[in-house]
C-alpha cells in the first residue's frame, strides 16, 4: 500500500466505476488528486477501495446522472467537502443497439439524459465554481461515434456528437479564464459498455478494441496539456478524418455493417 500523500487538489470522476472512468480516476489518483468518484451501480464502491491504495481520499457515490435530482445530489456532496474540483472528468454515459424504432423509448431517452442532460448540468455547476476561481480543467469524454450517423446506435451517436461539439463550443467560450475543455474521443474500447447496450451480437461488439488503460493515458495526459482534444488509436485517427470529407449518407451505411445485429443480416 502506498503511503499517505500530500493532495494536489480534488478531481470529480463519473461513470467510473469500470472501464475508460475507472482509469481516468486511476491516473488521477496516481497524480496526488483526491477523488470523489461516481456511478450509477454498487461496483463504484469496488472501485473506490482499489484507487485507496494510491493514498488518497476516495469518496464513492452511487447515485444517477440522468436524473436532475441525481446531479444535484452529486453537486452537493461535491460542495460539503468545501474544496474545489481541479479536475473534471466527465465520463459517465450508457449506449443502446437496436433499430431506433425497435427500442423502448424509455431507455432511448435514458441514454440522452445521461449522455447528454446528465453531462451538460455537472459541467454547469462545476464550471462556473471553476470560472469563478480562474483555474480547473474539463475532460469530456466524446467519441468517434460522433462523426458519424450511427445506424442501429442512432441514439448514442448522436449524443456524442452532441458532446464532441458542446466541448470545442465550450473551450473557446472559456479561453482567457483559466478553465480548459478537452474532450477525449475513443473508438471502440474494451469495456462493459458493448455488453451493457447488448452490442455483442453485431461486427462493433466482436471486433478487437483499444485498451482502456491506454485510452485513459493519452485522454488524461491531453486534458492535463490543456489540449482541446484527442482521438486515440490510429485507424480511429484515420476514421475521423475520413469522415470528415465523406457524406453522411455513405457513413450511415459504413456504420450499419458494423453495428447492425447479425441476425438482422442477409
Amino acid at each position: 500500500m502506498n503511503p499517505v500523500q500530500a493532495s494536489k487538489g480534488l478531481a470529480l470522476v463519473t461513470g467510473a466505476s469500470t472501464g475508460i472512468g475507472y482509469e481516468l480516476a486511476k491516473r488521477a489518483a496516481q497524480d496526488g488528486y483526491d477523488l470523489v468518484i461516481a456511478a450509477d451501480e454498487a461496483e463504484i464502491e469496488r472501485a473506490a477501495a482499489s484507487l485507496k491504495e494510491f493514498g488518497v481520499q476516495v469518496q464513492a457515490m452511487q447515485v444517477d446522472l440522468a436524473t436532475t435530482e441525481g446531479v444535484q445530489r452529486l453537486s452537493s456532496a461535491v460542495r460539503s467537502l468545501g474544496r474545489p474540483v481541479d479536475l473534471l472528468l466527465a465520463n459517465a454515459g450508457r449506449g443502446l443497439g437496436e433499430g431506433f424504432l425497435d427500442e423502448d423509448l424509455e431507455a432511448a431517452l435514458r441514454v440522452v439524459n445521461t449522455n447528454v442532460s446528465g453531462t451538460i448540468s455537472l459541467v454547469h455547476a462545476i464550471g462556473n465554481d471553476m470560472r469563478r476561481r480562474g483555474e480547473g480543467r474539463i475532460l469530456l469524454t466524446g467519441s468517434i461515434a460522433g462523426f458519424m450517423p450511427g445506424s442501429f446506435q442512432a441514439v448514442y451517436n448522436a449524443t456524442k456528437a452532441f458532446i464532441n461539439s458542446f466541448s470545442f463550443a465550450l473551450r473557446d467560450e472559456l479561453k482567457g479564464t483559466g478553465v480548459s475543455v478537452t474532450c477525449l474521443m475513443p473508438g471502440p474500447t474494451d469495456t462493459e459498455f458493448f455488453e451493457r447496450a447488448e452490442l455483442q451480437n453485431t461486427s462493433v461488439g466482436q471486433m478487437k478494441k483499444d485498451d482502456p488503460v491506454m485510452v485513459a493515458k493519452l485522454g488524461y495526459e491531453a486534458m492535463m496539456d490543456g489540449e482541446g482534444d484527442v482521438v486515440t488509436g490510429w485507424k480511429n485517427k484515420l476514421q475521423s478524418a475520413l469522415a470528415n470529407v465523406t457524406p453522411a449518407g455513405a457513413l450511415a451505411a459504413a456504420h450499419r455493417k458494423m453495428a447492425e445485429p447479425n441476425d438482422h443480416k442477409h
